[in-house]
């Protein structure tokens, strides 16, 4: 029998029913999620069911939050209609057909916005008379590959880029060199660009930021410099630990923050180090760098390795068999710049010599790399010298024990084996007797951190890299 509250089951085609199935699944899921994850997400949402109810195709909008709803949702959307109708309904998803005229490319929609967009150029009038956006405009999520490592990074940005100014505002990312934060920052102008051509975005260097701060401040031009600054829709600032130790620069950074959070504008910031880790910065300048979303880059495990190995040597015209890309991933590990230079030399090797890439193709043309990795110094023997130092036992380095006496030593490890391998977090955990890579990151921050400040531990740490290094 039919719940008296839900629609009846229909029994024959009908628009009608379908309609008000949908509209029954739609109403329980405002029920269950948030305001805004539902007008998000759900109420954008049309449905239509074959004529037999054994199916529904249910229209998005964008590639995005196609992938987004089949991710999040998808699941939830069968149990509802399986309730609701008794029957399990299979769903398609299909994107939205566009009304709008054709779309042009992104790079001549980006060409046009930059032609119409404003440039900050300091002229010896100190005026401001337009900005370029300095988007890169090869750098998009299409190929920006995606692993354990970036992918709630990537989502997050995702979000950012089709739903600018509300979740997750500002973002924060953070990570080492070489790990995709730039990559990801473009990909959001890139996108929101697409979305809006007419909005204003700006990619800028941390260090672009000091530069216009010292000009306006030489000639006296904060007023247009301020205007300019508070006047975008998206704000994409790369490597914000390079405004340590200068206080008019988070001054005005602070007061640029501040305007464009009040005008519902968005800001992406990245850097090497999360906020709390930053150092001579102002700590309410690091407190609203905190107040969005905080999300870590690791360095890429083996399999994403692979697939970026793959696909960059594909947008370079070339074929690399999985088998050497497999190869190369497991020798070069600490990151993404250092794979695609591994890549460079294997096709140069490649073409040169006129030779199909293959494994001992590659260990010729990486040989000189090789040989520095087979001389890298390993985890095991970071914790045997440690221990050796500290006056504790190696077996301390896998235990649960927690006492200071070897919790300071097991962290000091940890941070060695972060500096002086290319082991990433959850391998050197596996290596702690089995700790989450959070245990590690905890560890690295810090004694990172302290060094900074204790001379002793600097001297430790200094005598202990020097005995590693030989």
């Amino acid at each position: 029998m039919n719940d008296p509250l839900l629609p009846p089951r229909p029994t024959s085609p009908s628009s009608d029913a379908g309609e008000a199935l949908w509209q029954a699944c739609v109403d329980q899921l405002a029920q269950e999620l948030p305001e805004q994850q539902f007008n998000t997400w759900i109420r954008p949402l049309s449905a239509k069911f074959s004529d037999d109810f054994s199916r529904i195709q249910i229209e998005v909008a964008n590639r995005f939050k196609l992938d987004w709803i089949r991710a999040q949702y998808a699941g939830r959307l069968s149990e509802l209609l399986l309730q609701l109708y008794g029957q399990s309904i299979h769903i398609d998803f299909s994107l939205a057909p566009k009304e709008a005229p054709p779309r042009q490319s992104v790079t001549r929609i980006l060409a046009d916005v930059e032609e119409l967009s404003p440039v900050v150029n300091a002229h010896s009038d100190g005026g401001i008379q337009g900005f370029k956006n300095r988007i890169n405009t090869s750098l998009c999520f299409d190929n920006l590959v995606e692993g354990t490592a970036n992918r709630m990074a990537r989502a997050a940005a995702m979000h950012v880029a089709n739903v600018p100014g509300q979740l997750y505002n500002p973002l924060f990312i953070y990570g080492g060199v070489g790990l995709g934060k730039t990559h990801l920052m473009h990909a959001v102008g890139n996108q929101l660009l697409l979305n809006r051509p007419d909005a204003k975005v700006l990619y800028i260097h941390a260090e672009q930021f000091v530069s216009d701060v010292v000009k306006a401040y030489q000639r006296k031009t904060f007023d247009e410099f301020k205007q300019y600054y508070h006047s975008l829709d998206l704000l994409l600032i790369d490597d914000v630990q390079f405004f340590a130790n200068k206080d008019r620069t988070q001054e005005e950074f602070f007061n640029a923050f501040e305007a464009l959070l009040t005008k519902k504008s968005h800001i992406v910031m990245t850097s090497d180090t999360y906020p709390k880790g930053l150092t001579d910065i102002h700590e309410r300048l690091v407190s609203r760098f905190d107040s969005g979303l905080t999300v870590a880059i690791e360095p890429p495990e083996l399999e994403m390795r692979v697939a970026i190995l793959i696909a960059k040597a594909r947008s370079e015209g070339a074929e690399m068999p999985e088998e050497v890309a497999f190869f190369v991933a497991k020798n070069v590990r600490s990151n993404v710049r250092e794979l695609e230079g591994a890549l460079r030399k294997i096709l140069a090797y490649s073409r040169f010599n006129q030779k199909d890439v293959s494994i001992q193709l590659a260990r010729d043309a990486l040989r000189d790399l090789l040989s520095i990795q087979n001389r890298q110094i390993s985890v095991e023997n970071i914790q045997k010298t440690v221990a050796d130092y500290y006056k504790i036992k190696v077996a301390d380095m896998y235990s649960k024990k927690r006492p200071a006496s070897i919790a300071r030593p097991r962290q000091i490890a940890m941070y060695l084996a972060k500096e002086l391998t290319q082991k990433s977090l959850p391998e050197i955990g596996e290596l702690f007797g089995g700790r989450d890579h959070t245990t590690v990151l905890h560890a690295v921050r810090k004694i990172s951190a302290e060094r900074q400040t204790l001379s002793d531990l600097n001297q430790q740490l200094h005598v202990l890299e020097q005995t590693l290094k030989g």
